[in-house]
């Protein structure tokens, strides 16, 4: 049985960084939205998922991401998830995590959270060193990362921060400060992503006009290398090429159930949902968001249903991704299997009892490595 999550996107932010393609909006980009309209919108979206979805599951896990959630105030936050409550339940022990800018919270607001029901916080730390957030056009302040974080941790909240490696002019020794800042906070989990310059940003036009260098490949896998290595020093294990977490208790359950193919909705502008093989996202703008659901209408965009073969693709390119590993069962190209394991991209041992799991160097390569198998 698949289980039920849902994902609540607030496409919210006060500054728009410059490698960001996410649909996110700052003030004067929203032509007439209120962000205090957030809410009403919201439960709008929700009357039409209780009819599709009825009563019959209720949700294990709920993310709230942006965009800058944290934009929006606590009470706000709060009476989403417990709108969801009403409409849906939430299992015990559910997982309820919002992501964080650490320049949005106090200890005050954390406390509205905690106590409305979320276990749970992401803070987009990026990188310790002023430079490189000056570089990503990133507006926090480095002090206010370990403040943020502390006071989740008085209230028993799980606690992430997200890194980004690869920023133009990093070097290895900014890098190096920054998962070293990491650790020294004693989160639950660590998240660490390659940057990739997408077409249409602001950084993308940086460095077509060359006033920034491109991200040097090589010493990206040196960044991810060394991470990993401090990481494992540390007490964290990889369980997803891009996250380290303390143990399996503390691995962001939400993300996982996106890799191993379970149903979610996804509510507000541009979310994408997905229900038994089936997919559709929203319209991205807020305002054309707003006026479908006005009209009495569902604000999906596009819908795909997918065939045996894109689940089969998505299904290696997703579950391959994971320690658990890839069943090889459902590979019916041997040969590849066997030039992994030759190439060293693969653990043997795990292959021969017909799981794949990637090794160091086949994380590095796992675009490779899924291009072989299908």
């Amino acid at each position: 049985m698949t289980t039920l999550h849902a994902y609540v996107h607030v496409p919210f932010c006060r500054v728009r960084c410059g490698y960001c393609d996410f649909n996110t909006y700052t003030a004067t980009e929203l032509q007439g939205f209120s962000q205090s309209d957030f809410v009403g919108q919201f439960a709008k979206e929700l009357e039409i998922s209780a009819k599709v979805l009825g009563a019959s599951r209720s949700l294990e896990t709920i993310f709230f991401g942006g965009g800058t959630p944290t934009q929006l105030p606590a009470s706000d936050l709060v009476q989403v998830l417990s709108l969801l409550r009403d409409s849906f339940g939430i299992s015990h022990g559910a997982e309820v995590t919002t992501e964080a800018n650490p320049d949005t919270v106090d200890g005050f607001y954390l406390e509205q959270l905690r106590s409305g029901g979320f276990n749970r916080i992401s803070f987009g730390m990026q990188s310790a060193v002023v430079s490189v957030l000056e570089t990503l056009e990133r507006t926090h302040t480095p002090a206010n990362v370990p403040k943020a974080v502390k006071a989740a941790q008085e209230l028993e909240m799980q606690t992430s921060v997200d890194l980004i490696y690869g920023a133009p002019k990093e070097t290895l020794d900014d890098w190096k400060r920054s998962v070293d800042a990491a650790i020294e906070l004693e989160t639950d989990h660590i998240s660490a992503y390659a940057l990739i310059v997408e077409d249409g940003t602001k950084l993308a036009r940086q460095i077509k006009r060359g006033e920034l260098p491109e991200p040097d490949e090589d010493l990206q896998a040196t960044k991810y290398e060394w991470a990993d290595a401090q990481f494992s020093s540390a007490g964290f294990d990889w369980y997803e090429l891009s996250n380290w977490a303390k143990s399996p208790e503390t691995e962001s359950k939400h993300n996982v159930a996106y890799w191993v193919g379970n149903d979610w909705w996804g509510y507000g502008p541009g979310a994408h949902s997905h229900l038994e093989g089936e997919r559709w996202w929203n319209v991205k703008h807020p305002t054309t968001y707003a006026a479908k659901l006005a009209e009495g209408l569902s604000p999906e965009a596009e819908r795909e249903t997918l065939n045996e073969e894109q689940k089969f693709e998505e299904r290696v390119l997703l579950e391959s991704r994971l320690v658990t590993g890839l069943d090889l069962s459902i590979i019916e190209n041997k040969h590849a299997v066997a030039g992994l394991i030759a190439d060293g991209l693969i653990d043997p041992k795990a292959a021969l009892g017909g799981t794949l799991i990637l090794t160091l160097q086949g994380r590095l390569l796992a675009d490779l490595v899924v291009r072989r198998l299908v």
